[in-house]
């Protein structure tokens, strides 16, 4: 086998391989035998087949099995003496034209190759974990948000005001034609719920019991209802009854309301859930500012490839965030920004040291830590857990999306450890700033 290199520009390779005529004769000269073994044939005893006969018969087919074959080895062997990694799959060119049993083949090979990642000395970056106490202010607030939500409506006299509850009848029609499902009676409609399509709640504010309204409104254009989508309907509307809200008692019904046994052991459970989320949103807060130090220590060439397919995704994430009323991906192509090239840069740059990381400190995510997430996620499914695992289990790319985020926070951790962090205690509102920051900072970039 003979290995010429014809490219070699930054990380971009490009070789040619010739692999002599004798080497691919060999390999279909052993495929022929190997199935010559297991061959019945009229006249013949199984196994006593002439190889002539068998390769006239079989010899096309084989001699491209065998091609492939050897292809495969001589790249494979390719890998193994030069240590290069592809970024992405290697592009493979027969480049032997009408190629005949008997002849030498030349295969032309190109790819980019994964870089050297630079060793980073983590114990110099300095960071800050902030760190939020649970207070009682914060948990009366969350006991105030539960009760309201468990409110009670009470009948009241004058008019409707945001949070106060609508009880109506209402007819709905477009072009003076009702239309199905656009009809009810006593429907309790509480102002400012956002329950009804936009306008249509702002339009009862002020309303009195017994009073009548035409309610007009405008379909979104990404309705459900694609008969109704974008056009403008008129609603009759008869308010029959207002109710203002009544809080629920701080107590311990309410608490059993909420499936605690006393409000004490409410609190409790309010306190656990606050601490968890301050501390995730504190880490996230972390972990940014971990990789914000790491992309300002780094410096190492990317492969072209790798940073293209990441700036189309991030380009076609973004633009549909900006156009949600496009749900499928019936469009055209969404040309990525210089700043979409450089965020799919660092998000590259980071990923791939990471992964070099991981790889040589020999970083794995269990089986148990994988069961766990995938648990969690099925729990979102109600009735259809094990549908949904099994699911999982046998889509390998459900699997990988699910293991990568927990393999990158397992190196993260890594890094943590061997990093200067230190701790500092603030308030729920400075951890709200630090977090708002970091979302300015996120939406300047994009």
């Amino acid at each position: 086998m003979k290995v010429t290199e014809t490219l070699n520009e930054g990380l971009k390779r490009g070789y040619s391989i010739e692999l002599p005529a004798a080497l691919l004769t060999e390999k279909m000269n052993a495929r022929l035998e190997a199935a010559r073994a297991d061959f019945h044939m009229k006249g013949f005893r199984k196994g006593r087949v002439p190889p002539a006969l068998m390769k006239r018969m079989f010899g096309r087919s084989v001699a491209g099995e065998a091609m492939q074959e050897a292809v495969q080895e001589a790249i494979q062997k390719h890998f193994d003496e030069t240590g290069d990694r592809p970024a992405l799959e290697p592009a493979i060119r027969i480049a032997t034209r009408d190629w005949q049993e008997g002849q030498d083949l030349t295969v032309e090979m190109t790819y980019e190759k994964m870089p050297e990642i630079p060793e980073v000395d983590f114990s110099t970056i300095a960071l800050e974990r902030l760190v939020v106490a649970v207070d009682d202010a914060a948990i009366d607030e969350a006991l105030g948000n539960l009760a309201r939500q468990a409110a009670d409506y009470e009948t009241k006299d004058g008019p409707a005001e945001d949070g106060d509850q609508v009880v109506i009848d209402f007819v709905g029609s477009i072009d003076g034609e009702p239309f199905e499902g656009g009809s009810a009676e006593d429907f309790p409609l509480t102002l400012g719920s956002g329950a009804f399509i936009p306008g249509f709640e702002d339009q009862l504010a002020g309303a009195r019991a017994g009073e009548e309204r035409t309610v007009t409104v405008t379909f979104p254009e990404d309705y459900g209802a694609r008969n109704l989508a974008g056009k403008q309907a008129s609603f009759a509307c008869k308010v029959k009854e207002v109710k203002a809200p009544r809080p629920a008692a701080i107590d311990d019904a309410l608490a059993q309301r909420y499936g605690a046994e006393s409000l004490e052991d409410l609190r409790k459970q309010i306190a656990e859930r606050l601490e968890a989320e301050y501390k995730d949103a504190a880490r996230q807060l972390l972990k940014r500012r971990l990789m914000d130090a790491l992309d300002d220590m780094l410096d190492f060439a990317l492969p072209e490839c790798l940073v293209t397919e990441e700036a189309k995704a991030i380009a076609h994430q973004l633009w549909h965030e900006a156009n949600p009323q496009v749900r499928d991906h019936d469009h055209g192509e969404i040309e990525p920004t210089a700043e979409h090239v450089r965020l799919a840069e660092r998000r590259v740059r980071l990923g791939l040291l990471l992964a070099d990381l991981g790889r040589r400190e020999k970083i794995e995510v269990s089986e148990t830590e994988l069961n766990q997430a995938l648990m969690r996620q099925a729990m979102q499914y109600r009735g259809q857990e094990k549908q949904f695992f099994d699911f999982a289990r046998n889509n390998p790319q459900v699997i990988q999306q699910i293991r990568a985020p927990i393999y990158e926070d397992k190196v993260v951790d890594y890094i943590l450890e061997l990093a200067r962090v230190t701790e500092r205690t603030v308030s729920r509102e400075e951890l709200q700033k630090e977090i708002e920051a970091l979302d300015a900072e996120d939406g300047a970039a994009a």
